[in-house]
């Protein structure tokens, strides 16, 4: 395939679409199927039309619920021409859409969808002498900036859904983020953009003088580009005046079209007309492909963490700090910081501020060395920093300052901490993105925020005030319950009082998110009534019909239609939960958390950590946190038909959850999707029955066990002629698939012919039951027996448990029951034990989880909660106690390539072994890497051999560019995975360990060949 220097390739180029996805699901239950004919054969993309995938698009990052007519992947621009010249024609309504990260709702409509993210996502041109980039409208922003790097150069702009959200969706947004004070918005970049208008004509919007315009509009032409010209004069010759009178004077506002910065191009004699579309939200053209101007990457930054007393202190100061021209300030609230004192995760970065700390201003500035950014950030606190209580006008009373990377990226860190922390409530009221960025001159906000927060009391409910406080944009969700009619109208009185706060201080209804369905109504308000009409009038200049994205901007769309949560909504879940539900609201409120933001729709190369490893394999919305999350809520809401228990949802929905559990970490939200498809599963097998092989992966402990007593005979078995084609026929296990072998020494049986213990309970630091899960007791106890040996040198007294099932295999095939009886067993037998001292450690990751976190979910009592509070995996023990630090370590030199488990990395668990090895002696290199695609039994099963190897070929190219030369895991499904992808190179374990084993090692093995004789 021919493509140009960046990957792009062009349209003649370009593989169809059926090429393009390992993962291609088209559902039943077609909506107007003659569409859908007619779309197909006009369009080289994906036309789906199905109740699945229309539900799925009826929802984005916002508070709104929209079911779209249908969706269309193009594969190009011809595609997009064909889609709306037949709507248009038709008058059916076209809604552009790139990640559905809109907080606003303008990327939901009842319109057809173009989805320009799934083929249309080419960085085409990079143009580094000229600081020019050329993308198509899907190109991730953080992906371009990528590309950019090695320039020193980058697309200013940063939203903070920048790793998941599009180039042609900043346009729509006319986008910024927290460095806007130096950079502005999205429409100072753009140059020019190819678009497709109301009518299916392709042209090029960019610069054009006025005299051109004069020359060629005609507001009665046939054709609709001359029409378009004469809406645009209309603007400049009639309402220039109203536009320098009414619109903001600030740097954040994407409120209404980009008016003002047509009326200030025009005093140069030529306007841009690309950036007229920047914020306009995708109802005045469809740009597919965009020209953009770069800035040059800082040398340098230092930051400076101001603390004061209270808010209304910090935004005071703001005005003075502008002064000292940082690149961002960024307001953190007093309840910002109370709740993220109680995470486990933000205490730490907490605990850095002084103990009156009740607000903190983040400031950050560029520089061109250390040096210089040194120099700043001193000026700034000795300007701004009381060092006594009668210098009335400094309000901060400390600073912390941060010079590094790390050091940064902590205070960042908790600045960033605020959105997650509020959208993780299960309850029915959530902080809604309603009125969340309204921009505020920087003199008027102390008294925007006293006055805020007395709205807030008179609506009985708070909020936290964070972000750009540097521009005047603070975001602020107030906290309310849209499921009830006083809720409802709670949210529309702080909407109206709000926004009348904004016009009486010159502010903007939005500085930041747009308009869409939270904020088209207040544009009249904040505008007046000539410039609504002069927006109007423009949209029907491009849009006669008012076919693009209809409603918003300039529209009728209402704040308090079609929330996704409304007092007429209601929930059936159609099961009654089995396991134990924490949060508020239990299991209801985990299907109804996710909030949309598509963080589980990031690349590996943007996203990092595990979430969610199927999405990054099939780039199919079906296959997200987010798309599961939604189609299991809209089941259970009744959106869609299903009964979420079916077997077609279960099939098409759940089946592709690998359980890896990265959404319980990486979402923002923390929505566990794995504990949500467990329940359902498990309800599932009560009411239609389990297949075969799940019955027998299940029970696997029982097979492994009998595998083990018939050994070698049983290991033989895999190999005979048909034996592979007959298992793949008979119960669906992958031809493929290297199948575990097991030895006839069991560890149980090699630790109790050495006689038990080495090291006395006398003489031990502490006393540990070693639980010999399946995998290292039946297949490899060479591990345990490194575990054992390891565990002893650092003075540990150690026992064997006499039972090796975890629970584990049930649990991920949904034989919940099964799973309970196991854990209660196990918590039976271990308790006593731990009572009078002992710890349980196990060496299998997912098995260790298993103890730590799935048995709370399981089982009730203190007895259970005792075993699980003193579980630990074997590097986590180690670690936790410091016991490696009496042990002598020889390590060879060998630099180390450590792929963590993904259920440890869902705990916080994952960076022990890294600490460990490094004490012992080895050079590691921590991968920020997603799942294996093993998945215990899932990459086994042949139906998902395509998945999971298309998920593993993703790991092993990020083991690929990891400096290590050896790749280490502890999990056996991850080690399976690899044994069958790695090259021999990189599998082989220098000796380290068994030489007839093909899988890399794990840490503790690597740690046993480091024991100085």
């Amino acid at each position: 395939m021919a493509s140009n220097e960046y990957g792009g390739p062009r349209d003649a180029d370009r593989p169809a679409a059926d090429d393009r996805s390992d993962y291609d699901y088209v559902g039943e239950d077609v909506e107007r199927p003659e569409l859908v004919a007619d779309l197909s054969e006009r369009v080289d993309g994906d036309v789906r039309f199905d109740t699945y995938t229309r539900e799925m698009y009826a929802t984005d990052a916002s508070a709104y619920e929209v079911t779209p007519i249908g969706v269309v992947f193009p594969t190009g621009t011809d595609d997009v021409a064909s889609v709306v010249s037949y709507c248009a024609e038709r008058e059916i309504p076209v809604l552009p859409r790139g990640g559905g990260t809109s907080l606003a709702g303008q990327a939901v409509n009842e319109a057809v969808v173009l989805d320009f993210m799934r083929y249309m996502n080419d960085v085409l041109d990079v143009r580094p002498d000229d600081q020019r980039a050329h993308a198509e409208a899907g190109a991730v922003l953080e992906e371009l900036n990528q590309l950019l790097a090695p320039h020193d150069l980058k697309f200013a702009p940063d939203p903070a859904a920048g790793n998941r959200s599009a180039v042609g969706g900043a346009i729509g947004n006319n986008s910024t983020g927290a460095h806007s004070l130096k950079y502005g918005k999205t429409d100072a970049y753009v140059e020019e953009c190819e678009v497709v208008l109301a009518d299916g004509t392709v042209t090029t919007f960019g610069e054009i003088e006025i005299e051109t315009l004069r020359e060629e509009a005609n507001a009665d032409a046939e054709d609709l580009l001359p029409r378009i010209y004469a809406g645009v004069l209309d603007i400049l010759d009639e309402h220039a005046d109203e536009v320098d009178a009414r619109f903001p004077d600030l740097k954040r506002n994407v409120s209404g079209y980009n008016l003002d910065r047509l009326v200030e191009e025009a005093e140069s004699g030529t306007v841009n007309l690309a950036r007229l579309l920047a914020g306009s939200e995708g109802t005045l053209a469809i740009v597919t492909e965009a020209t953009v101007s770069l800035e040059p990457v800082p040398e340098t930054k230092s930051v400076t963490l101001l603390t004061y007393e209270s808010v209304v202190d910090a935004v005071t100061d703001v005005q003075h700090v502008l002064e000292h021209e940082p690149a961002a300030v960024e307001l953190i609230d007093d309840t910002l910081i109370d709740l993220a004192s109680q995470t486990a995760e933000f205490s730490n970065v907490v605990a850095l501020l002084p103990e009156e700390t009740r607000a903190a201003l983040l400031v950050e500035f560029y520089a061109a060395d250390d040096d210089e950014g040194r120099e700043k950030t001193t000026d700034l606190v000795a300007d701004r920093v009381r060092d006594d209580s009668a210098q009335e006008d400094r309000y901060a009373f400390d600073a912390l300052e941060a010079h590094d990377d790390a050091e940064r990226a902590t205070y960042w860190k908790l600045r960033k901490s605020g959105l997650p922390i509020l959208l993780g409530r299960t309850s029915d009221a959530k902080h809604f993105s309603f009125i969340e960025d309204c921009a505020i001159p920087p003199e008027h906000l102390p008294e925007f925020v006293t006055r805020f927060h007395e709205i807030l009391d008179d609506n009985d409910t708070f909020a936290s005030f964070y972000a750009h406080a540097g521009p005047g944009v603070l975001h602020v969700r107030p906290l309310v319950n849209t499921k009830t009619e006083p809720g409802l109208a709670a949210m529309e009185d702080i909407a109206d009082r709000v926004t009348d706060l904004v016009v009486e201080f010159g502010g903007s209804v939005s500085g930041e998110h747009g308009d869409g369905r939270a904020r088209t109504q207040w544009n009249r308000k904040l505008y007046g009534d000539d410039l609504w009409q002069a927006f109007r009038d423009l949209k029907t200049a491009f849009d006669p019909e008012w076919l693009l994205n209809p409603g918003q901007v300039c529209g009728d769309v209402s704040m308090t239609e079609n929330l996704r949560f409304d007092p007429e909504y209601e929930f059936d879940p159609h099961l009654d939960p089995d396991l134990n539900w924490q949060n508020e609201n239990g299991f209801q409120g985990m299907v109804e958390l996710c909030h949309g933001c598509g963080g589980c729709r990031t690349s590996q190369d943007t996203g990092g950590g595990v979430m969610c490893p199927t999405y990054r394999a099939s780039e199919e919305e079906i296959t997200s946190t987010r798309g599961r999350a939604n189609m299991l809520r809209q089941s259970m809401s009744g959106d869609l038909p299903d009964d979420p228990t079916d077997d077609e949802f279960v099939d098409e929905v759940l089946d592709l959850c690998i359980g890896c559990k990265g959404c319980a970490r990486d979402c923002p939200s923390e929505v566990d999707m794995a504990k949500l498809k467990a329940e359902v599963v498990h309800e599932h097998h009560q009411r239609e029955g389990a297949s075969l092989r799940d019955r027998l992966f299940a029970n696997v402990d029982t097979l492994a066990k009998l595998g083990s007593a018939t050994a070698p005979v049983a290991n033989r078995l895999p190999d005979l002629p048909g034996a592979r084609a007959v298992m793949e026929k008979t119960v669906g296990i992958a031809r493929e698939r290297s199948l575990p072998s097991f030895e006839r020494e069991t560890l149980q049986d090699w630790f109790d012919a050495r006689g038990g213990a080495r090291v006395p309970a006398s003489e031990a630091e502490r006393r540990a039951v070693l639980f010999p899960d399946t995998y290292t007791n039946y297949s490899h106890p060479e591990i345990g027996k490194a575990a054992v040996q390891v565990l002893e040198a650092a003075g540990v007294h150690v026992a064997l448990a006499d039972r090796t099932d975890s629970g584990r295999p049930a649990h991920s095939k949904g034989f919940l029951d099964k799973a309970r009886n196991t854990a209660a067993a196990n918590v039976a037998d271990l308790a006593p034990e731990v009572r009078e001292g002992w710890d349980v450690v196990l060496v299998e990751p997912s098995d260790a989880v298993m103890f730590q976190s799935d048995y709370l979910d399981l089982l009730s009592g203190d007895a259970t909660e005792t075993v699980a509070a003193n579980t630990y995996g074997v590097c986590e023990y180690l670690d936790a106690f410091a016991l490696d630090g009496a042990v002598t370590w020889d390590a060879q030199e060998v630099a180390l390539s450590y792929h963590g488990h993904c259920h440890q990395k869902a705990t916080k668990k994952d960076h022990h072994a890294v600490g460990v090895l490094r004490r012992a002696g080895y050079a590691v290199d921590p991968v920020d890497s997603t799942c294996c695609g093993m998945a215990g039994s899932f990459g086994y099963e042949a139906e998902h051999h395509a998945m999971s190897t298309a998920i593993g070929d993703i790991l092993v190219d990020q083991l690929d560019d990891s400096p290590g030369e050896l790749a280490v895991a502890p999990g056996a499904s991850c080690r399976t995975q690899l044994e069958d992808m790695l090259d021999e190179e990189a599998r082989d374990a220098s000796g380290l360990v068994p030489s007839d084993r093909e899988s890399p090692p794990t840490p503790v093995e690597l740690l046993a060949a480091a024991l100085a004789d």
